[in-house]
């Protein structure tokens, strides 16, 4: 049965969060030995799901390890990652650590110019690539690597007749390792909680990147604290598709199945992402704001072409939803006949919308990296799902604050979470915390390390926030990011941002006023749903720059604005806007992998578009 906001969620299966081990290959190994042939991956490959059990990883793994170490790995040597989010990436990274290195992830979309810094800052000496493409980018800098020996292909497709001494297959790495396998139990018994586990560089938008540094010992602190926050089983089904790369996902998905014993299933590609969801169904799913925009921007425009009477069903539907959640946030109970009623509405509309978007078996949605609004949240709610939202940053290991279901406040990213200490700086409005589960500076870099982590151990967030009297967070921005125009009036961004971002039509957007007169925005239109309003409309265009000029798609996204702009003081509307013309991807410069826009770099490449929306001064 679906379950919904009525009743406490029912955990299915085992909850295994005793497991033993202080470092991350000794709980992962542990895993194995418990776990054995229950499946722990699944992968989709041409159409078909494909399952690993926890003996076949470890198998692999072991094989990995034991092959990086043939090839001179020493411990605490630096190993990084350059490749798409997929089964191999977590094989690699356990076995890098299983054998005493460190996992230093590299986003794919990095030029070839940022895989040599970050080899470089790092000490690389072995890089496991995805593919062709990827391994052209390190051949291409490799004569600037000189701590470089080999490098590892995961994908060796278009590669049947390449020969160079330093690149091997990640078939041949497990041959080597098959062969060597009593190397590897004196090397795991090396492996020490204080040891580097793993490497996180940040996006590098206010100067170079730099390499957060996360010991065993932080990173099991935090998953394992994390699953007293929000309990999972080896019953439980979840998605992996999020940067691996990045903390969030490695954190919240691939680290928290180790521990749970929860099926990690791989999706096929970006694109297959949403079908890939309705397949699996899984129990508990994080992703960043823009998933979830999307997911409601999909069902509002299906909604748009329903029948009327579909329409006033859906509308019906969620009259009812609506009612419970707003019962729920503010802790009043929910009478029988409202229940009754909301059985009826789910059975008829609700569960029918949770099916299209693969959620009606989620206990629970998690929504991090980014704000998300309000009335996001308050929608999923009305579907009978809990959206809880939390915080964390690359170093905090994504771990900071949670929501728990039954204290859902829209706007607020929950309390502090288990064992973590948090305050606001009274002076500055900055969120300060502290805890186990901190990173222990930033490589090489002990000037900057020492600017975010006082005397005390609290490290500095940079979020500006306000605390109730629940002990709930509400973060109101970066502080670098807080708007004061010319008038002295001291305007938050993101929540302008937000509220633009809840239209179908909008994808993301920029807020701008810093000294200014009045506030302008930079608005990146949704392809799709713009196309689709287009073609059934006859509104002609030709590409995508064409559909951001038309006038029409103009008049749309105003209207939008005006909505927003009906939400907010005089001197906190937007006066003018203008629409991006590129269709801009992870790969473009103005975004980044978690594909949200950089402020100062946006600004910065556009000034002349800013410019002409201030009359040209």
């Amino acid at each position: 049965m679906t379950r919904s906001v009525l009743w406490a969620p029912v955990l299915p299966g085992t909850a295994v969060h005793d497991l033993p081990g202080d470092t991350i290959p000794a709980m992962f190994w542990n895993g194995v030995a418990a776990r054995g042939d229950r499946v722990f991956l699944r992968e989709k490959k041409l159409g078909i799901w494909q399952s690993w059990t926890w003996t076949e990883v470890g198998k692999a793994v072991q094989e990995m390890a034991a092959g990086l170490m043939a090839l001179g790995l020493a411990h605490r040597d630096v190993v990084a990652i350059l490749s798409n989010t997929r089964l191999e990436w977590l094989l690699a990274d356990l076995a890098i650590q299983s054998a005493g290195g460190t996992a230093n992830g590299i986003y794919p979309t990095d030029a070839p110019s940022q895989v040599q810094y970050l080899c470089e800052d790092s000490r690389t000496s072995v890089i496991v690539v995805e593919d062709d493409e990827q391994l052209d980018k390190v051949l291409e800098v490799r004569d600037q690597l000189p701590t470089l020996r080999w490098i590892v292909v995961i994908d060796t497709r278009g590669l049947e007749r390449f020969d160079d001494p330093m690149v091997l297959s990640l078939d041949q790495l497990r041959a080597r390792g098959a062969s060597a396998l009593d190397v590897l139990p004196p090397r795991l018994a090396q492996v020490h909680p204080d040891d580097l586990a793993i490497l996180v560089y940040t996006s590098g938008t206010t100067g170079k990147p730099k390499g957060a540094m996360h010991t065993h010992a932080g990173l099991v602190y935090g998953v394992r604290a994390a699953a007293t926050n929000l309990p999972q089983s080896d019953a439980d089904e979840r998605i992996c598709f999020l940067p691996l790369c990045h903390i969030a996902e490695r954190m919240i998905g691939a680290y928290s199945a180790v521990l749970t014993g929860a099926t990690l299933n791989f999706v096929e590609s970006p694109e297959t992402f949403a079908e890939n969801v309705r397949e699996v169904a899984p129990h508990v799913l994080f992703a960043v704001p823009r998933v979830w925009e999307k997911f409601y921007s999909g069902v509002r425009i299906a909604i748009a072409e329903a029948t009327p009477l579909q329409r006033l069903a859906y509308g019906w539907a969620m009259g009812v939803g609506g009612r419970v959640a707003e019962r729920v946030l503010e802790g009043r109970p929910v009478p029988a006949s409202l229940k009754a009623l909301f059985l009826l509405a789910d059975v008829l509309v609700l569960g029918n919308v949770k099916r299209l978007l693969g959620i009606h078996r989620a206990r629970a949605l998690l929504s991090g990296a980014a704000p998300i609004s309000p009335d996001l949240i308050r929608w999923y709610l009305s579907l009978g799902v809990p959206m809880l939202e939390g915080w964390g940053m690359t170093e905090t290991g994504a771990y900071g604050t949670l929501t728990r279901p039954d204290q859902i406040q829209p706007g607020s990213i929950g309390p502090a979470a288990h064992g973590v200490e948090m305050k606001i700086d009274p002076s500055t409005g900055e969120m300060l915390t502290r805890g186990p589960h901190l990173f222990k500076g930033y490589l090489n870099l002990p000037e900057k390390t020492a600017e975010v982590i006082d005397d005390d151990g609290w490290f500095h967030t940079g979020d500006v926030g306000v605390v109730d009297q629940q002990g709930r967070y509400r973060i109101t921005d970066r502080m670098k990011d807080i708007i004061i125009t010319a008038g002295g009036k001291n305007i938050t961004p993101s929540e302008i941002e937000n509220q633009l971002k809840f239209s179908p039509y909008i994808t993301d957007a920029v807020v701008i006023g810093d000294r200014r007169a009045y506030l302008t925005a930079l608005v990146m239109i949704d392809q799709e749903n713009c196309e689709r309003y287009a073609q059934d409309r006859d509104i002609p265009f030709s590409s995508f720059g064409s559909l951001a000029r038309s006038p029409q798609i103009q008049a749309l996204i105003q209207s939008e604005v005006d909505r927003v702009n009906r939400e907010f003081a005089r001197v906190e509307q937007i006066k003018q806007f203008r629409v991006l013309e590129t269709q801009l991807t992870a790969e473009d410069e103005e975004l980044t992998p978690t594909m949200k826009l950089k402020r100062s770099f946006v600004q910065k490449k556009y000034a002349a578009l800013i410019e002409g929306m201030y009359g040209g001064h």
